[in-house]
């Protein structure tokens, strides 16, 4: 039988084609642009493995030089989206002209890069301000954040807004932010919002996630129409999550859910949605949100809320001045299937009388299942919700590894840590935040084996 001598460049162009999309990109260019071959040469210079390229998390400093001395200057033509580290940014740049370049995505992004990179003396001025549309900073700037949003909203959004005359698309990603998917401007200062959109006339795509507080109005659909529609007419789409936070006493604006769902339909928001949900007897919670939701953390959600799917919310705090009933946590467990984390604030007992601990009590439950939550928080609610959750004739809990709550409720509902009820919901955690020291006792190691 003979054997047959065929070679990888024997192949066909269209198998090598697809045999080297099935490889990462940047190493297709390193290896093989410039390598004295011409099929291969002329394969590795498809738009397929040019137009997007990947600098970020590298401190090579061999293939930054190889890539700016011999393969930038021969795909700049085709390169149309950099993502990068900023300590190599100016260099890349400056390596080549990129006349299709239009998106940017810089990691380890610092409030010094603004005085260095984005000023009217960088030799990258003409690329930012002519040809940069759509720019995503991922923050590092750990430490100017949270202390004050004013400031950071002057010194980092008005700056970018200035200096970037085309911008259609401006994410910024940070610390303040890690719970969203989503990039988005996150302010309880909402009077800043629509002097910095009029500074983006040309934007097309937008993503809010508002947290308001210190207001006596609700933010409703007139009012994103009136303070950030009217200031982006050529928004082509807009995904968003308002909350806000009112105190209601002597309040006369109409807070019902169906109000507030009508100045969303007035302004062609169809498809968005509302929640109005009372914390207390003087303080509101209503939010406004765009469907399907893009983002995974929510907050102060109630016993009444849409009978929706929330695909991607893994972070849920819940609150509300009447108690948590057992088909309040079957619709959440329906509601939020990939739910991770989840905070419970409610001092009203589930049930009227004391807490009865005897499975015979619990039998007429449908057991709920909670595939991915890892974190339960009750440490502020009271000691029936640790039942709920714990108890297994009630829920399932097969992933949860971390659990903060009360001792003395904890010690209550696991009977001293002897219950068996509760102990397989108990199995995993590894981590038990309480106020209060820590059992010694040789039950309590026994009932928390993973600790």
């Amino acid at each position: 039988m003979n054997r047959s001598n065929v070679h990888l460049l024997d192949l066909p162009n269209e198998i090598l084609l697809t045999i080297l999309k099935k490889l990462n990109n940047m190493d297709v260019l390193y290896s093989l642009l410039d390598v004295n071959d011409g099929q291969l040469d002329i394969l590795a210079q498809e738009k397929t493995f040019t137009n997007v390229l990947d600098f970020g998390h590298t401190d090579n400093i061999s293939l930054i030089d190889r890539f700016c001395i011999y393969i930038l200057p021969r795909i700049c033509h085709n390169i149309e989206y950099f993502i990068l580290e900023p300590v190599f940014m100016e260099r890349i740049l400056l390596a080549a002209v990129y006349p299709n370049l239009a998106e940017l995505k810089l990691f380890n992004f610092e409030q010094q890069i603004v005085s260095t990179y984005f000023t009217d003396e960088s030799l990258l001025r003409s690329v930012f301000q002519q040809q940069i549309t759509s720019l995503i900073l991922v923050n590092d700037d750990k430490g100017a954040i949270i202390g004050s949003l004013n400031e950071y909203t002057r010194n980092i959004y008005v700056h970018i807004l200035n200096f970037f005359k085309n911008l259609t698309h401006l994410n910024i990603i940070g610390p303040n932010i890690m719970l969203c998917p989503e990039s988005y401007f996150q302010f309880q200062q909402y009077e800043n919002i629509p002097s910095l959109l009029r500074r983006m006339p040309y934007l097309e795509h937008l993503t809010l996630y508002l947290l308001i507080k210190d207001r006596n109005t609700i933010i409703d659909g007139t009012c994103v129409q009136d303070d950030i529609l009217v200031h982006v007419p050529q928004l082509h789409s807009f995904t968003f999550y308002i909350n806000t936070y009112i105190d209601i006493d002597g309040l006369s604006h109409d807070l019902s859910r169906e109000h507030i769902q009508q100045t969303l339909i007035n302004i062609g928001q169809q498809n968005a949605s509302s929640i109005v949900n009372y914390l207390s007897k003087c303080t509101v919670a209503c939010s406004i949100f765009s469907l399907p939701i893009a983002f995974n953390y929510l907050e102060y959600l109630g016993n009444v809320f849409p009978n929706i799917v929330f695909n991607y919310v893994t972070y849920l705090v819940v609150d509300d001045v009447d108690a948590f009933r057992h088909e309040f946590f079957v619709r959440i467990a329906r509601s939020f299937p990939i739910l991770k984390y989840l905070c419970i604030y409610n001092d009203e007992p589930q049930g009227s009388g004391d807490l009865t601990l005897s499975s015979d009590h619990t039998q007429s439950f449908s057991i709920i299942e909670y595939s991915h939550l890892t974190l339960l928080d009750v440490s502020s609610s009271d000691k029936d919700y640790l039942e709920q959750f714990l108890n297994e004739t009630k829920a399932y809990v097969s992933c949860l590894t971390e659990l903060e709550v009360s001792h003395r409720d904890l010690k209550t509902v696991t009977k001293n840590f002897t219950r068996e009820e509760t102990r397989r919901n108990c199995a995993k955690v590894k981590q038990l935040n309480t106020a209060q020291p820590l059992d010694n006792s040789q039950d309590f190691y026994h009932y928390f084996p993973s600790l």
